[in-house]
């Protein structure tokens, strides 16, 4: 019975518009976190369908030995399909020319997953093709093909063995994007390989054995190998998907979390403020109820009713919008990542509906136990004491589910935890300046017309109730000023970090007698560009213990780390792009010194410290340094960028080549193609393309951004109307009083705009300190980007915030003014 008419009463109260902004700040919030729920869902499991098609098959085995027959062995005991590849470099042997190549042999079957292309002819596109090439012949990249100016229907020498050039390749699905994989590619049968001789003791080879078939057998598999890992084995499966494009769609979740966390804390705001307005507009309704013999348990769940109802109605709603709305993220998004997107899962859906209870029970739940325990005696005495205790506990309960909700809706617990933490301290901070600033005002009502003295007098009448107003526009018009002004900000700085001139030619192989010539030959065709000396190099020891795979049993890329050599450099100048985050860069006095500056995400993979002695294994020889600081680098700016550099005279004594990047205009290709000719010994590598699609991903994930945010825009508008609605049933009835003693309205109107407006721009200018402070703070820890703002814009929110209270005052002070006071003095406060 009480089920039924909690939903008879809901019906009523939407209708007569009581809980309608409660309503709308539930379902937008439902919307938001479904939306963006649906599309990472869609896209996780198209990523991982993906990541299989890019890899060739659904698990890699890669070691840098002859795998145990055993492994294929247990594998087709399993069911599954196998393919071999091995992987190494050598010189490919044309008519006239030679070329360092890697030479990748396939066995019949490959790819698993994905597809190969190849064309006959040149400048024509890629076609399909079954398999890889057959025996005794062979398929050139076109960067291989134009090295060594043979088309298809020549021949090549790998090796002791000449073979004929079938086709030119055009797409490997499994070879993925890595800047220093730079050698051209040629493809072979793997039958062929004993005839060439290549296969000698000490030989850089990479073994791969690639597996698909059922998941639940491709999983199983997996942990059989797991079990059974060697010395320079490793595994790599779909959590390696789409490497070149992974970092910014990483950004891009982390963009999406900020927006739908910031729309979960302001319906937490609105649905407060919708709450409290609730219960003091239904107090003597339900002390009429408690005199017609209703308990306060009859009244507590009737309203848990109606409160449930609400919930389930706001999350269907929501869901159904958010299903909606994703489809729009798809449209924005889908072209990126070049996906057949599959259908979603139902799990946002129950995300959706925890969102609406947690909200809804977390900030309804107080008011809900003041409006249960409303005296009978309130029938004739309209006077509500002060929270109860567990009201106050309530609230407490509320901001801790909220808390653990934001961190879940974030998907990242450092975005979800300086998002709680910004909100906290903004909450704490805001309600004390908000009192300090009531008491200053109090002392400035003297002197001046009615209106003025008036507005002030009630804005400190009503401290309280005053002070809540302004805590909640500020937190209000904070987040809309981190979705709008900051937003652009953030969004600004990370298409800037990719900017149309960044470089997109790396040219290494520079040995130090071309160091100059190729410089001033740069120079000439007018490109500014630094060559940097590079030395390649083993990390063997760690603060005096040697490390290798095995010392990082549980991190897949520390054991890759290890199991590499890196790009060493040295400077004496910080270089561009980077940022000293601990320790300090080297002094000029250093120089000789054995110190190093290492990147601050390799030192945190491998537990490096400052003051850690590093020992690096160049050539043969051992080369100590001691970590003197750690730097931040921007990866994405497409710069020459090293794991570690040294002061200079450290490792200068090392075999080195140099390496540069820069910029070339369309305009200046004749200009590569020269120095390509001139010193024929240089690598040359266009990442134009992958430029391209680096600043396409920033761009359509930006717009698929700022569609979120209109969520959270909706639901900062219901926070501002709130509020100030809040404020307007307050002072209804003291109007009515002050009219009856003979205020005239022009009289009222004034001070209550006055009210009002000093309200909003209190509260913006602390909306836009609260906001500088915290895009501050996300910017660096959460995005890596470094945001600077003007003083217009504490000024801007100042002026916007009063004018704003003022708007919607001017509109609402009108109905309460026109109201007869007699009415209002008859229906009470």
């Amino acid at each position: 019975m009480i089920a039924g008419l909690a939903w008879r009463t809901l019906g009523r109260e939407l209708r007569s518009g009581e809980l309608r902004l409660l309503f709308a700040a539930l379902a937008i919030a439902v919307a938001a976190v479904t939306a963006v729920g649906f599309f990472a869902d869609r896209v996780r499991l198209a990523l991982e369908r993906e990541a299989q098609q890019m890899m060739g098959g659904d698990l890699i085995l890669i070691a840098d030995h002859t795998l145990p027959a055993t492994y294929a062995a247990e594998a087709r005991r399993r069911g599954l399909k196998l393919a071999e590849t091995l992987i190494f470099p050598s010189m490919v042997i044309g008519p006239e020319q030679a070329q360092l190549a890697d030479i990748k042999a396939v066995s019949p079957g490959y790819p698993l997953r994905g597809r190969v292309e190849i064309s006959v002819k040149e400048d024509q596109a890629g076609a399909p093709a079954e398999g890889g090439p057959a025996a005794g012949s062979v398929w050139l990249d076109e960067r291989l093909s134009a090295a060594l100016q043979v088309a298809p229907g020549g021949s090549v020498t790998v090796g002791a063995q000449s073979l004929k050039v079938a086709a030119i390749l055009t797409r490997e699905p499994d070879r993925g994007v890595n800047f220093f994989s730079l050698a051209p590619r040629l493809m072979m049968h793997v039958d062929d390989i004993p005839a060439t001789g290549l296969i000698q003791p000490g030989a850089r080879i990479r073994y791969s054995l690639l597996a698909a078939g059922e998941t639940k057998a491709v999983a199983g598999y997996q942990a059989w190998l797991t079990q059974r890992l060697e010395r320079g084995e490793r595994l790599e499966d779909t959590r390696n998907a789409r490497p070149e494009i992974r970092g910014a769609l990483d950004r891009a979740e982390r963009f999406l979390g900020l927006s739908t966390v910031l729309t979960v804390v302001l319906a937490a705001v609105a649905a407060a403020m919708a709450a409290r307005r609730y219960m003091q507009r239904h107090l003597d309704a339900c002390a009429v109820m408690r005199c017609l013999g209703m308990t306060q348990g009859g009244l507590l769940r009737l309203h848990g009713w109606l409160f449930l109802w609400l919930a389930l109605l706001a999350a269907v709603v929501g869901s159904i919008v958010g299903y909606a709305a994703h489809f729009v993220l798809i449209h924005w998004l889908s072209a990126l990542l070049v996906l057949d997107l599959p259908a979603s899962g139902w799990l946002p859906l129950v995300g959706g509906l925890g969102v609406a209870g947690v909200l809804l029970f977390g900030f309804a739940f107080p008011p809900l136990m003041q409006l249960a325990s409303v005296p009978t005696l309130r029938v004739i005495r309209r006077e509500l004491g002060p929270p109860q205790a567990s009201s106050l506990g309530g609230y407490v309960l509320g901001l801790v589910l909220l808390a653990g909700l934001i961190i879940w809706v974030a998907g990242d617990v450092r975005l979800g935890a300086y998002a709680v933490g910004g909100f906290v301290v903004a909450l704490g901070s805001f309600w004390a300046i908000a009192r300090l600033i009531i008491a200053a005002i109090a002392r400035l009502r003297g002197g001046a017309g009615f209106g003025w003295r008036q507005g002030l007098a009630s804005l400190t009448r009503h401290a309280s109730s005053s002070a809540v107003q302004i805590v909640a526009l500020a937190i209000g018009l904070m987040a809309m000023l981190l979705l709008t002004v900051i937003r652009a900000e953030l969004l600004d700085a990370w298409q800037q970090s990719v900017p149309a001139d960044a470089p997109n030619r790396f040219v290494i192989n520079i040995q130090p007698d071309q160091r100059q010539p190729v410089a001033d030959m740069l120079r000439a065709s007018g490109i500014e560009a630094e060559l940097l000396p590079m030395i390649r190099g083993r990390l063997v020891r760690i603060a005096g213990k040697e490390v290798s795979p095995a010392s990082f049993p549980e991190d897949e890329r520390a054991q890759r780390l290890i199991e590499r050599e890196f790009n060493l450099s040295w400077r004496g100048d910080l270089p561009a792009g980077n940022r000293v985050t601990a320790g300090r860069w080297f002094a000029p006095e250093e120089a000789g010194q054995g110190l190093a500056s290492v990147e601050e995400g390799l030192a945190k993979t491998l537990g490096i410290q400052l003051g850690d002695e590093l020992v690096f294994m160049v050539a043969g020889v051992e080369k100590r340094v001691k970590t003197s600081n750690l730097r931040k680098l921007s990866w994405d700016s497409m710069r020459v960028n090293f794991f570690v550099l040294t002061p200079p005279g450290v490792i200068e004594d090392a075999p080195a080549s140099y390496i540069t990047s820069f910029h070339l205009p369309a305009e200046r290709v004749d200009a590569a193609s020269e120095l390509v000719r001139r010193f024929p010994g240089l690598t040359m590598i266009d990442v134009g393309a992958i430029l391209r699609q680096l600043q396409a991903v920033i761009g359509q994930v930006a717009g698929a951004v700022q569609f979120v945010f209109v969520f959270a825009l909706l639901a900062g508008g219901i926070v501002l109307y709130s509020a100030l609605l809040t404020s307007f049933d307050e002072r209804r009835y003291e109007l009515a009083v002050m009219r009856s003693l003979g205020a005239q309205r022009a009289q009222l109107r004034q001070a209550m705009l006055i009210e009002l407006g000093v309200i909003g721009s209190v509260a913006g200018l602390m909306a836009a300190i609260g906001a500088m402070l915290l895009g501050r703070i996300v910017g660096q820890q959460a995005f890596q980007l470094d945001l600077s703002f003007g003083l217009w814009l504490p000024a801007l929110s100042t002026v916007g915030g009063g004018l704003l209270a003022v708007l919607i005052g001017w509109l609402a002070v009108r109905q309460l003014l026109a109201t007869p006071p007699l009415l209002v003095l008859r229906n009470g406060a």
